[in-house]
């Protein structure tokens, strides 16, 4: 047992001068949650017919989802700064067996979805070396790109936030050359065109939703962010900014400035659209920054499934060793877990991953509006370094409009996807005894916390009891609210990771 602790002890320290993570680097971080830039957005012009749905939706979307998603995530991030984000939000107002659940979800989806970048990163280079349609090349290739951004995921996470920055950059360029090459093509009269008879009304509603979901992913970050109640808020915003903008500049120049029917936009067609405004250089331009971003993608989705695997050890709801950093403060084990379900999952086709992703998160993102109103309500004096600017009536309502479309979105599921998402759900379901068991029984060694706590009011209690009590209903406060300063952030972090979730 000494020489585990010790061991332990030792894994800890690098991690105290690990560089944390500044404003830049986390809107990076999120824009690749979130987007990775419009590669994937060209189906929303063909399931919707035609330009002018796919433009209103990524007009009007933002507005009814991802703004509130991003006011939740901000509130909710900043009033408990500690890796596992979501997983302590739930914890916290309903529970450790929800939170539990909530944690199961979002890692599996996370994983399932990053099993996406390296096919996608593999099938755009197919197109110049087709030797990678052969299963002799493709497979040890996938295999190696897994191992190395895993290894840069590995090296250190300030590491994977300023490369998020250079990947945005690099992917986000030859976008906005095509907009200004564009521009004396463009006939406005084009964007209003949609034929309602060709809407495919499931497969438009399925892009919108997986382009402008997971803001509430970084959360599970916010402990290794520097001065988190002040930066969580302003990049969130720049993110919300740069996401909508990355969408509509290519579709308004693509769309506005050629003549190619609706049923030619799908996956991979902004390639083309880049061809017949610039020229081959453009295309080739487009087909790199496609590689580049899903290698962004990757990284972010990755830093984030590894580090709510952290919290969750840190909580006392996984094994410590989930929890025990590498000399660059990252954590190993996590990583390597995450990396393996990755290349397990590859085999899965695009729509599949797509459909089941959408449909988890749905679920769990409606958990988490519901404890957003529930802390609200039960917990009206915890600490809120930012606050929507909304009473608790307004913030409910803030809730709906996303809700309605979380439900519908999972309405128009198949039923193989009811299947797969009821068999994930009753996994977790026999997980959660299964580690009490465990932890019962010594058979694994857990963080210094006895037991999980065995009902849903004993978390809200340690937090009601622990956390600053300060009166923070102004109706004024803005998104940039700079309100908590450093002291009380690292006092709040310690508390929450040593009593939220208390074990008896």
């Amino acid at each position: 047992m000494g020489e585990e602790e010790g061991m332990s002890s030792d894994c800890q320290k690098p991690a105290k001068s690990s560089p944390k993570l500044t404003l830049l680097p986390l809107i990076a971080l999120i824009f690749y949650e979130v987007s990775g830039g419009p590669f994937g957005v060209e189906d929303s012009v063909k399931s919707g017919g035609g330009p002018l749905l796919s433009l209103l939706g990524f007009l009007i979307f933002p507005l009814f989802w991802s703004i509130p998603e991003a006011l939740v995530t901000a509130e909710l991030a900043t009033s408990f700064p500690e890796n596992g984000g979501y997983v302590l939000w739930i914890s916290s107002a309903f529970g450790p067996f929800w939170g539990f659940q909530e944690g199961f979800w979002k890692w599996f989806s996370g994983v399932m979805d990053n099993a996406l970048y390296p096919v996608l990163f593999l099938d755009y280079l197919k197109h110049s070396f087709p030797i990678f349609n052969r299963l002799i090349a493709r497979v040890p290739t996938l295999l190696g790109i897994t191992a190395s951004l895993t290894y840069l995921n590995y090296r250190g996470l300030h590491i994977v936030g300023f490369s998020a920055v250079s990947l945005a950059a690099f992917s986000l360029l030859p976008f906005a050359v095509m907009g200004i090459l564009s521009v004396p093509r463009i006939r406005p009269a084009k964007w209003v065109a949609v034929d309602f008879g060709k809407v495919d009304w499931r497969g438009y509603f399925n892009s919108m939703f997986w382009n402008l979901n997971y803001w509430d992913k970084a959360s599970t970050l916010a402990g290794e962010v520097e001065n988190p109640s002040k930066t969580f808020p302003k990049a969130l915003l720049g993110a919300v900014v740069l996401v909508v903008l990355s969408y509509l500049i290519p579709l308004l120049a693509g769309t506005g400035a050629l003549d190619t029917p609706a049923s030619d936009w799908s996956d991979g067609f902004f390639a083309e659209v880049g061809f017949l405004i610039g020229g081959a250089w453009l295309r080739w331009w487009i087909q790199a920054a496609a590689a580049m971003s899903n290698m962004g993608l990757f990284e972010a989705e990755m830093s984030s499934d590894a580090f709510q695997l952290l919290g969750m050890s840190e909580m006392g709801m996984l094994p410590t060793i989930f929890a025990q950093r590498s000399k660059y403060g990252t954590p190993t084990i996590s990583i390597l877990c995450s990396a393996t379900g990755v290349v397990f999952l590859s085999w899965m086709t695009f729509q599949e991953i797509l459909e089941f992703l959408n449909f988890l998160y749905s679920i769990g993102m409606i958990l988490e509006f519901a404890a957003f109103i529930r802390l609200r309500i039960k917990k009206p004096d915890l600490h809120r370094p930012y606050r929507v600017p909304l009473q608790t009536f307004g913030a409910t309502m803030l809730c709906v409009p996303p809700t309605l479309l979380l439900v519908l979105v999972m309405c128009l599921a198949s039923a193989k996807t009811f299947l797969v998402s009821g068999t994930v759900f009753l996994v977790g379901l026999l997980l959660y005894p299964l580690v009490i068991h465990a932890k019962d029984k010594k058979w694994v060694r857990f963080e210094a916390q006895e037991g999980l706590p065995p009902d849903n009011n004993q978390v809200g209690h340690y937090v009601e009891s622990k956390l600053p009590q300060e009166d923070t209903d102004d109706p004024t406060v803005t998104l940039l609210s700079e309100s908590a300063s450093s002291k009380t952030q690292q006092d709040l972090s310690s508390v929450v990771v040593e009593e939220v979730l208390k074990l008896e």
